[in-house]
């Protein structure tokens, strides 16, 4: 039987991670490299991969570009941009500083995707600034992953760019956070026997995540009537006018949420709640155990903020919450981003899509939700693990067969094709890490 760890063990567990990646990161200075894919049998093959014989694909794609996707890596390519603006819980730490976590993310695009990522990190706040650069690097690329950028302008971004481009842009603070939360309240709902069309919500946070939550849990079928959000200065109600101007996106959900023109904070937003999705401050006390105790009965709780939740897990339970999520690996259920974006780019790259639809993404969280089901249901157990690769072959099968279905992909592939290719793709990407840790390539880390 294992034993279950005290609050203390638990809070000095949770703090580990930050001594080792002092440790770790100086030592191997960066996490991902480029490798090399294509055979160097002798120095006479240089004159097949670099000139004269590169000329031949080069004149080819002038002729048509789209040949490009065929003759280069552009397919499996994926750009990380960002400003730095809003890093994780860390704020406008600038385009420096943000880089060992879009290190981090390629490391999870290969790793889990098989996704070949590489961080952009651009010295300017400007958002037009932003997609001018953009759109400048977009030739090189297959997809544009945006990352860690502030509200309100990353909505701007992303609109535009998804409007200019021909090629999927996303952006995971928003669309990956949204789906793989949405994939976690699916299986939640199941457990506790409650239906999306019948619950109350309340959304801590009116930052680009939850504001994208909104959207896709309603998108699911919830009620946007018995939907409440909470920003830094109460919950968002049709007296909220000062937002006409300045954030646009907030006062559309003034006027569709809260029917009943609730008023206060997040005291008031939780009481009754079937379901709290909290993406606001690191806690821990941003969410009170007393007020989580005023929820419906068989409630769920996701406190997602990082690096430490609005509230510690075991308190919410003790308080009488049902199931809880979080973002962290240390605790059950973790509600984490690297569950979507490496799958639903992987689908998206195998069939050329041109974007990424808010139905491709629809379809991942049903996927991530339905494989979750098959293992088995329960209280700790509603989101499948990082661990479980076929989870992720899944989930790019689903998002590929459906944007052959809406018409955004290039190339046409069926559930047995798109299997086969994400899961090639997935196996070479972690067996070759294991290959080369094996052969002493990448040494183990410092003790």
């Amino acid at each position: 039987m294992v034993r279950k760890l005290s609050k203390e063990e638990l809070l000095a567990k949770a703090e580990e991670p930050k001594k080792y990646a002092m440790k770790y990161h100086p030592f191997y200075r960066g996490k991902i490299g480029v490798e090399l894919k294509a055979p160097v049998r002798d120095y006479n093959d240089f004159a097949i991969w670099y000139t004269p014989g590169v000329a031949e694909p080069c004149k080819a794609i002038h002729q048509d570009t789209s040949t490009v996707f065929e003759y280069t890596n552009r397919a499996n390519f994926v750009a990380i941009v960002t400003d730095g603006t809003r890093v994780l819980g860390l704020g406008d730490i600038g385009p420096e500083a943000a880089l060992p976590v879009m290190e981090g993310k390629g490391m999870l695009f290969k790793y889990l995707g098989g996704v070949d990522a590489f961080p952009i990190c651009l010295d300017t706040k400007d958002p037009d600034e932003i997609i001018r650069a953009v759109k400048w690097l977009a030739p090189t690329f297959g997809g544009i992953n945006l990352e860690d950028i502030a509200k309100p302008k990353c909505f701007y971004i992303l609109d535009r760019l998804r409007k200019e481009l021909d090629i999927p842009v996303w952006h995971d603070d928003q669309q990956g956070t949204a789906l793989v939360n949405l994939a976690g309240l699916m299986s939640a709902l199941k457990v506790v026997g409650k239906r999306i069309d019948n619950i109350s919500i309340a959304f801590i946070g009116a930052g680009a995540a939850n504001i994208n939550n909104a959207k896709y849990i309603m998108l699911a079928g919830a009620d946007p009537d018995r939907m409440i959000m909470v920003d830094s200065k109460g919950i968002l109600n049709r007296e909220r006018t000062e937002l006409k101007e300045t954030e646009p996106t907030k006062w559309a959900l003034c006027e569709k949420t809260n029917k009943e023109e609730r008023r206060g904070g997040i005291k008031e937003a939780v009481k009754g709640a079937d379901v709290c999705i909290a993406l606001s401050h690191s806690g821990p006390g941003v969410i009170e155990k007393e007020w989580v105790a005023d929820m419906a009965d068989e409630a769920i709780l996701f406190a997602c903020a990082n690096p430490i939740p609005e509230i510690w897990p075991w308190e919410a339970r003790e308080a009488g919450v049902r199931i809880v999520a979080t973002g962290r690996s240390d605790f059950p259920n973790q509600v984490n981003n690297s569950l979507g974006f490496p799958a639903v780019f992987r689908g998206t790259l195998d069939v050329g899509a041109k974007m990424i639809t808010d139905e491709m993404c629809i379809t991942a969280s049903r996927a991530i939700s339905g494989y979750a089901e098959r293992k088995g249901l329960s209280d700790e157990y509603i989101i499948p693990t990082m661990g479980e690769t076929e989870m992720f072959v899944e989930e790019a099968v689903a998002v590929g067969l459906k944007a052959v279905e809406q018409g955004v992909a290039r190339m046409k592939k069926s559930a047995e094709e798109l299997r086969e290719s994400a899961s090639s793709a997935i196996k070479i990407a972690q067996e070759t890490m294991r290959l080369r840790m094996d052969k002493g390539f990448i040494q183990p880390p410092p003790k």
